[in-house]
């Protein structure tokens, strides 16, 4: 089973460290091939968009599976428009697309689940919705569709930002994020690639908490007073740091669960930082 990665990144990088023993080849694109995330195995092929050359052509056309990472810009999925024709003209193979949950939008905190229509109000999420839409068109039937919430894991955590001294408790009443150890992604990632058909999952873990109780679990891990509590109306921020405060929803992961018999390794943050903490993140 041949493996093409469009995008790798952190996520795909650490499905491939898990999971890279399933395929026969792994193959995948990056902006600079010197930069390949230090996995070994790997056959890296630049591609910035546009003009890939007839090596990397060959090997998303011999792709048995092919991961999707790259987000679209604002002329739309650059992947699609690049490779459409090849997807188009080669056999059935199976696509896995990385989304984001940030297609539901604003929800007042309430819970939705894939059944919810999408309120994509932002700019990037309108993007991130059409891109969805593009790839179960190109790949007749067998796509899925992972939104995934926000990742956090090895060298991207709370834990990380509190010893940067980056960390912020930014109190906006009744707001909650969602959250996923890369861990699970990679898990959820594999499950599809074992699944019969397409499909649209989420990929989050089973409590969406809000930011500040997230800092705080990280700084009493750490045996450290944790930031001072700033309010968000007030707080300096950059406007896309602002913008993901516009979409406030708790999503379910069930469908996961019952459809693709995903089990989570980091059911909670709690569970997530323990193990970070324990590895030595934070020190």
């Amino acid at each position: 089973m041949r493996l093409f990665i469009l995008g790798f990144g952190y996520s795909a990088g650490h499905f491939v460290r898990r999971f890279g023993g399933s395929f026969s080849h792994i193959a995948g694109t990056v902006r600079d091939p010197a930069k390949r995330q230090g996995v070994a195995g790997f056959e890296a092929h630049s591609f910035s968009g546009s003009s890939p050359d007839c090596e990397t052509v060959e090997r998303v056309r011999d792709a048995d599976v092919l991961l999707v990472s790259i987000p679209p810009g604002s002329a739309g999925d650059p992947a699609i428009a690049t490779f459409a024709n090849v997807l188009a003209s080669g056999r059935r193979r199976k696509i896995i697309y990385l989304s984001t949950l940030g297609v539901y939008g604003d929800h007042g905190g309430a819970w939705v689940d894939e059944s919810t229509p999408p309120r994509a109000t932002l700019e990037r999420t309108r993007m991130r919705l059409a891109a969805e839409h593009a790839w179960m068109a190109a790949g007749r039937g067998d796509v899925a569709v992972l939104r995934l919430a926000g990742i956090y894991g090895p060298g991207r955590n709370a834990l990380a930002t509190l010893r940067a001294g980056t960390a912020r408790r930014i109190i906006k009443p009744g707001q909650v994020f969602n959250r996923i150890h890369v861990d699970d992604i990679a898990g959820a990632i594999m499950a599809t690639v074992r699944h019969q058909g397409g499909g649209t999952w989420n990929v989050c873990d089973d409590e969406p908490a809000p930011p500040q109780d997230v800092i705080a679990y990280a700084a009493k891990l750490a045996g450290i007073a944790p930031p001072a509590e700033e309010a968000f109306e007030t707080a300096e921020m950059s406007a896309m740091a602002r913008s993901f405060y516009a979409g406030n929803a708790r999503v379910s992961n069930a469908k996961l669960k019952r459809e693709l018999g995903v089990t989570l390794a980091y059911p909670t943050y709690r569970q997530g930082l323990d193990a970070l903490w324990d590895a030595g993140e934070g020190r």
